[in-house]
Formats: structure tokens, sequence, C-alpha cells
């Protein structure tokens, strides 16, 4: 479960980043989050994964206390959640199983899980074929699969899905909502920031609207309404 109590953020003392921010967001649910640019989508999404802190309020995460974790727990933290941006951060110079790998090695996983591992990965993101492929031997959208096997590396708890879309055609864009549905379905929590009013409701799930950092509206199976 992930618990917003009474969440502010402060940038510059006139113009609050998120304020008074009050959310429940159950174990395995999907949820997207949308907003105009600056609403304060991707910094809701930083508090949860620990790369920004809350100026005021709690912000908690299966019990952790992310207002109050102390350093050396981050990595423990980041390890129930992956992450997904809009330009993809792959490694240009490793192929698709090397880009994925890497996250694994760099935690001191050892080399049989990680030649174990990583396949089932690139199946489950239908990229089999392209494990020995670079990313700029790849399609946007598969490059994006690439990242998304990334982020499940670990097999996290929680989805962080930031403007996954964004640099994507329609057609490649469905295909990343799709995969992150069928993961979501194997019980993982999704969030989704995107302001894609498309996705949002074909997707028909719980949607929370952010204006100026507040939630202005939190529909249990909404439409992208502003």
């Amino acid at each position: 479960m992930i618990i917003f109590q009474s969440v502010g953020k402060i940038y510059t003392k006139n113009s609050p980043a998120l304020e008074d921010i009050n959310l429940e967001i159950q174990t395995g649910e999907f949820v997207s989050i949308v907003g105009q640019s600056g609403a304060g989508k991707s910094t809701l999404l930083r508090l949860l994964f620990a790369e920004e802190f809350p100026t005021s309020g709690s912000v908690i995460i299966d019990g952790w206390d992310v207002s109050s974790i102390r350093q050396w727990q981050i990595p423990h933290l980041r390890r129930q959640i992956g992450v997904v941006f809009q330009d993809f951060k792959l490694i240009t110079d490793k192929t698709a199983f090397e880009n994925v790998a890497f996250a694994m090695e760099v935690t001191g996983e050892e080399s049989r899980e990680i030649r174990r591992t990583v396949p089932q990965l690139l199946k489950l993101v239908n990229l089999s074929d392209k494990a020995n492929n670079y990313p700029w031997q790849m399609s946007g959208g598969e490059q994006q699969r690439v990242a998304l096997a990334r982020a499940l590396a670990f097999k996290p708890q929680i989805i962080l899905a930031d403007e996954p879309t964004g640099n994507l055609d329609a057609l490649h864009a469905w295909d990343i909502i799709q995969l992150l549905l069928k993961i979501n379905k194997l019980g993982t929590t999704i969030l989704l920031a995107t302001h894609d009013e498309a996705i949002v409701n074909a997707v028909k799930k719980r949607v929370v609207t952010l204006d100026k950092g507040r939630v202005v509206r939190d529909q249990k199976t909404g439409k992208y309404a502003l």
C-alpha cells in the first residue's frame, strides 16, 4: 500500500510543486496520474522513489516512511520499485541483454542468476529476438520495452512509469500500455504519469488528476478530464 498523508513539496516559496496531497493506493492497483505540464506528476513519482523528499507530511510505502528514511535504507526501498522514463535511459554501447543485465550486475547479483533471469524478462516484453541488438538497432517502442524489462529485473512490487509513451507513436505507445496492464494483472502496482488522453480513457482504471500541485479529482474508473 502507498499512502500520502498531507504531503507538500516546495522548491520555491511562492510556487509549491505539491500541496496537501492525501492519497491511498492499494497493492495491485493501476492508477493514472494526469494533469498539465507542471501539475506535479513527476514530483509525486520522485517522492516514491526517494529521489526527492517531502517538505511536509508523510509518504509511506509498505511500511517504509520515505519522509524519514535513512540513506542506507534507500537502495533496499528502490529494489521494490521499478522506474520507466520517457527517454528510455539505455546504455548505447550495450545490447538489450546487456542493458537489463547491467541493472542486476551493479547490485552484485550472481552471474548465474543474471543469465537465468534476463532471457525471461526479454521474453515477457516480447523481445527475445532482439537480445543482441543495440539501442540504435531498435525502434523507440523496442527501446522502451528494454527499459521496462530492466525495471522488472528485481520483481518490483511497484512500477513508476513517468510519461513512458511520450516519445512513441500511437501504435508503439499502446504496446507499452498493454505490457503495463499485463504486468499489473500479475499483481504489480502501476502508477502511470501521463498527459495522453486516449491512453487514459482506453485503460479505464483509476484516474487521479493534479492541478497546480493539488489533487482535484480522484475517479475509481475515470476518464481524462481537466
